[in-house]
C-alpha cells in the first residue's frame, strides 16, 4: 500500500511539473503589439512632464518563463550643459522592470527592481568619481548647481537574465559589468584594469570608450557560460584626435567561470553617426545587433539589426590585456589603422548580415532603438529607450520628446518583428 500511495504521489508531482512546464511554453499571445508600457510622471520641469520611463535602454527574456521579460532604464532624465549634463532628477535610481505578456495579449507589470550597492543602498545615475570609472562628464542639477558624484552610479544600457535569478548589467561609465542579486544588490562590479572596482578585469583599452557611448548591449550564451558586449562606437584610442577609423568599434567577451576576455572588431555602416545598440544570441557563436542613429524614423533614421557570428572573427586582444591602447599594427592601434591595414595583417572583424530593416518593415519612428530580444523562429521583440519623455532644447533646458509622424510624446513601446 504505501508503496501504491509513493507512485501516486510521485505521479501526482510529475504530472504537476509537466503542467508547469506547459504553461512555461505555451504559445504567447503577442497580436495586441506594438503596445506602451504603462507610465505614471516623475516630474513636472519648466511645464513639461516627466514620465516614469526609460525602460529599453536594455532588454532581456525571463531565462525559464516564456512571456516574460526585463526592461532596464539607463542614469535617469537628462539634458546636455556645459561641459557636462544636467540630471534633471538626480534622486532616480536605475531600475529593472519585470512584465509579462498576458492570457489577453497585454502589457503586465510584476515587478520593478531599484538598482542597489553592496550595502543595500538605492544607487544613482551620477557619474562616478575619478579612479572608480569616472567618463569625465560633470553633472549639473535642473537649476545648474553642480552634483557630487556616486562611487557605485551607473548609466546602465544591457541587462541579462540568470537562470540562477540573478541579473549582469553593463554602463556607459566604467564601463562596468555588474553583478546584482534578484533584488538588486551589487554583487561584483567587473571594470577595465586600471579602474578601482573589483577584482576580476576588462581589458584596459576599454577604457578608453567615448563618454556617453560605453558598453552599450550586452548578453549571454545560451550554454551560459559567457558574456558578450558591444562598446557604442570607436573609441579614443590612442586618443580623440587619432582615432581615425570612424566605423570600427569593439565586441567584448567574458567566460563567466576563468574571467578570460577575448576582443572581437566591428564594422559599422555609419561610422560615428551610428551606434552598436544591444546584442541578443541566437547561439553560442551567432549573434543579433542594432545599429541605429540618432534620427528618427520618419526624419531618415537607421534603425537596423543585423545577424553576426564570432567564429571566423579574429581575437584581437593581443599579448597585454593591461596595454591602454590594445593590440597595435604597425605601431598603430586599431582605431587608427584603416580596413585595408587590419585585412593586411591577417585580422578578420566579425561577419555580419543585415536581418532586419525596422523603418522599411514596420515603419519605425523611434529615434532610440536600443533593446532587443530573440524569441526563436526567426521572431524578434524589439524596444526603445524614450528619453523619459524629454529631449534637449538646445539650451540646456528639457523639452517635450515628440514623435514627428505622430504629435505625440515619445513612450516606451515593445515591438514583435520577423527577421531574415
Amino acid at each position: 500500500m504505501k508503496k501504491l500511495l509513493l507512485s501516486a504521489f510521485m505521479l501526482s508531482i510529475l504530472m504537476a511539473c509537466n503542467d508547469d512546464d506547459h504553461s512555461n511554453n505555451q504559445d504567447i499571445n503577442y497580436s495586441k503589439l506594438p503596445q506602451e508600457f504603462p507610465f505614471s510622471k516623475l516630474a513636472t520641469l519648466s511645464g513639461v512632464d516627466v514620465i516614469n520611463g526609460g525602460f529599453g535602454s536594455g532588454a532581456t527574456a525571463h531565462p525559464t518563463r516564456k512571456g516574460e521579460f526585463y526592461v532596464i532604464t539607463d542614469r535617469g532624465p537628462n539634458v546636455t550643459y556645459q561641459n557636462g549634463i544636467k540630471i534633471l532628477v538626480p534622486s532616480f535610481t536605475p531600475t529593472i522592470m519585470h512584465f509579462k505578456i498576458n492570457a489577453e495579449g497585454n502589457i503586465e507589470v510584476i515587478k520593478y527592481i531599484k538598482l542597489k550597492n553592496p550595502s543595500g543602498q538605492p544607487i544613482t545615475g551620477l557619474p562616478n568619481p575619478v579612479g572608480m570609472g569616472s567618463t569625465g562628464e560633470v553633472a549639473y542639477g535642473a537649476d545648474g548647481s553642480v552634483l557630487g558624484t556616486d562611487n557605485y552610479g551607473l548609466d546602465s544600457e544591457s541587462i541579462v537574465a540568470a537562470t540562477d535569478g540573478t541579473f549582469w548589467v553593463s554602463d556607459e561609465y566604467g564601463p562596468h559589468i555588474v553583478h546584482y542579486s534578484a533584488d538588486g544588490v551589487e554583487l561584483e562590479r567587473i571594470s577595465p584594469i586600471g579602474v578601482n572596482t573589483g577584482t576580476r578585469k576588462l581589458p584596459a583599452v576599454l577604457a578608453k570608450r567615448r563618454p556617453n557611448r560605453g558598453m552599450e548591449g550586452m548578453c549571454m550564451t545560451p550554454d551560459g557560460k559567457m558574456l558578450v558586449g558591444t562598446m557604442q562606437s570607436t573609441m579614443y584610442v590612442p586618443t580623440k584626435v587619432l582615432a581615425t577609423n570612424t566605423t570600427l568599434t569593439r565586441i567584448v567577451t567574458f567566460d563567466l567561470a576563468t574571467g578570460q576576455t577575448k576582443q572581437y572588431l566591428y564594422k559599422q555602416d555609419g561610422g560615428t553617426s551610428d551606434s552598436v545598440c544591444d546584442i541578443t544570441a541566437i547561439s553560442n557563436a551567432e549573434f543579433l545587433v542594432i545599429e541605429r542613429d540618432g534620427r528618427f524614423g520618419s526624419q531618415g533614421g537607421v534603425k537596423k539589426v543585423y545577424r553576426i557570428n564570432l567564429s571566423q572573427a579574429s581575437d584581437v586582444t593581443g599579448t597585454d590585456v593591461a596595454a591602454v591602447d590594445g593590440m597595435k599594427i604597425n605601431g598603430k592601434a586599431l582605431e587608427q589603422s584603416t580596413w585595408d591595414e587590419i585585412t593586411a595583417a591577417g585580422l578578420k572583424p566579425v561577419s555580419k548580415t543585415l536581418a532586419v530593416d525596422l523603418v522599411a518593415k514596420l515603419g519605425y519612428e523611434h529615434d532610440k532603438f536600443e533593446g532587443i530580444v530573440y524569441l526563436g523562429n526567426n521572431k524578434l521583440a524589439v524596444f526603445n529607450d524614450d528619453d523619459f519623455g524629454v529631449a534637449d532644447d538646445g539650451n540646456g533646458n528639457p523639452k517635450a520628446k515628440i514623435l514627428p509622424k505622430t504629435g505625440k510624446q515619445d513612450k516606451g513601446t515593445m515591438y514583435i518583428v520577423d527577421i531574415q
